[in-house]
């Protein structure tokens, strides 16, 4: 069943290790830093708990993300409660349960691939999944190296800990030390799966683990970047970082120990790598984040509107051509997710049910990460230098001398000023603010390096194909002599 967003703040009180600040945090549920953000996801379970939404958002008792699809329909069903929760944050918030929920459903579809002569993780990877969608968890992750030296392998590294390698082996287990990075949202999360979703090379076997333990999990630490929602002075100054800070965190394990239920890959290189690119794992993220992307551009193109016609500008042509290029980049977002579910494909033979369509979800990692920044822009340009002309709180309109001159002199025909300052501070912190900074340079890189989804797309996109195509045409004619 599912949980309440009580059950589920609950749930993050369990003595785990995050530091922020040189200092160590209490509890996240309560900490300036975090308390704002974790009722936002506590929101979310609560939507899927006991509320309209609920039918949409669940399954047979469980949330929808977790569920197998086994047809387009069903595709279509998961992107629906994608989409309810991705509006709940505008789509600000990129790790939410669905996400990672997704990853375990894939898994699921295809245990086989766990199966090795030397370890079998299979029943791991099916109990993964289980435990998640009947406890209703919030799985999070950290699946990328440390960027220290990127010339040498995780094994040739100047440290033998600096990537989480096995150290020793017990009765029941494993022993592991090392780090990950860039753990988003990991700090809220109840379970971390740890592993590795870039190639390793073949003498990076103590490296080549995959596994997942509870978040409080003693030796566990987790440093946290700087808090946006920290810095925030109020929801009224800072709409979004104040809300939506989903964290980024490094994890560090010093001698966890991990019993083997728990252990999905185990000293093999390739399926260490395999298991998010050969099962619906990796699709299935795609699926989520391309909806949420959808939404978050939604968001952005609403807020655009929003300031033109507070500027008394809208109407003019060159915003409307503007707003209108706005738009189109909404439709493309939504065409990539419904062409991605048009174009499904059968997960081993269709035992494993269907995934979204392989050369358009990983052609939507390339359109994502270069059409936001474009977004952006387009929309600092329309709202031009009231994002900048701001009062530096709300308190400002509250005072007695101060917010006459600001009621007088920040306003335009038809928007007065406390409408009009609370409109440019959504737009500031969603384009302009530490916190934007941060969202422009995560939807670069949110599925990764452009160069990995470039190179991919080249190999997986269909480039025989388009070749076929063009080779077609070559043969068709010749040098013969023609009038």
């Amino acid at each position: 069943m599912t949980r309440s967003g009580h059950d589920y703040l609950a749930s993050l009180r369990d003595g785990r290790e995050i530091w922020l600040d040189g200092e160590r945090v209490g509890d996240v549920t309560s900490h300036p830093a975090f308390r704002n953000t974790a009722a936002s996801i506590a929101r979310l379970y609560d939507l899927a708990h006991d509320s309209a939404h609920t039918p949409v958002l669940t399954q047979g008792g469980v949330h929808r993300a977790y569920a197998i699809p086994r047809s387009y329909e069903d595709l279509v069903a998961r992107r629906e409660a994608y989409k309810v929760w991705a509006e709940a944050s505008f789509g600000f918030l990129g790790r939410t349960p669905d996400y990672m929920a997704g990853g375990a459903a894939g898994f699921a579809a295809l245990p086989a691939l766990f199966r090795t002569e030397s370890y079998d993780g299979s029943a791991a990877a099916l109990a993964y999944h289980r435990r998640l969608a009947e406890g209703d968890l919030y799985p999070t992750f950290t699946l990328t190296n440390p960027q220290t030296d990127r010339t040498r392998s995780a094994s040739e590294q100047e440290e033998d800990d600096l990537v989480v390698r096995v150290v020793a082996e017990k009765d029941g287990g494993i022993v592991v030390r090392g780090a990950k990075m860039i753990g988003t949202a990991a700090v809220f999360g109840n379970e971390v799966i740890v592993g590795t979703i870039e190639p390793l090379a073949p003498q990076d076997v103590d490296h080549a683990v995959c596994f997942s333990v509870p978040v409080g999990t003693p030796g566990l630490r987790f440093l946290s970047r700087t808090s946006y929602e920290a810095r925030a002075r109020s929801v009224f100054d800072n709409p979004l970082s104040s809300r939506f800070d989903e964290n980024d965190a490094l994890l560090v394990c010093d001698d966890v120990f991990v019993p083997w239920e728990r252990v999905l890959t185990y000293r093999n290189v390739d399926v260490s790598f395999r298991m998010w690119w050969q099962t619906p794992a990796y699709l299935n993220f795609v699926h989520q984040a391309a909806t949420r992307f959808w939404t978050k551009l939604e968001f952005l193109t609403g807020v655009a509107i929003l300031i033109t016609k507070a500027n008394n500008t809208y109407e003019l042509p060159p915003v409307t051509q503007a707003i209108g290029r706005l738009l189109g980049k909404v439709a493309q977002a939504k065409a990539f997710v419904l062409a991605a579910e048009a174009s499904y494909e059968e997960v081993d033979g269709g035992r494993g049910g269907v995934a979204p369509g392989k050369d358009i979800s990983y052609a939507q990692r390339i359109m994502a990460g270069e059409l936001y920044p474009r977004a952006v822009q387009e929309v600092k340009l329309l709202a031009g230098g009231g994002l900048i002309q701001l009062p530096a709180s709300g308190e400002d309109l509250l005072h007695p001398e101060i917010g006459p001159l600001v009621r007088k002199y920040i306003r335009s025909p038809g928007t007065p000023a406390e409408d009009r300052v609370k409109l440019l501070k959504l737009a500031w912190d969603a384009l302009g603010s530490e916190f934007a900074g941060r969202h422009e340079q995560y939807e670069r890189f949110y599925h990764g390096a452009p160069h990995v989804h470039l190179m991919q797309q080249a190999w997986e996109g269909g480039a025989p194909a388009c070749e076929a195509l063009a080779r077609t045409c070559l043969d068709g004619y010749g040098l013969e002599r023609t009038r």
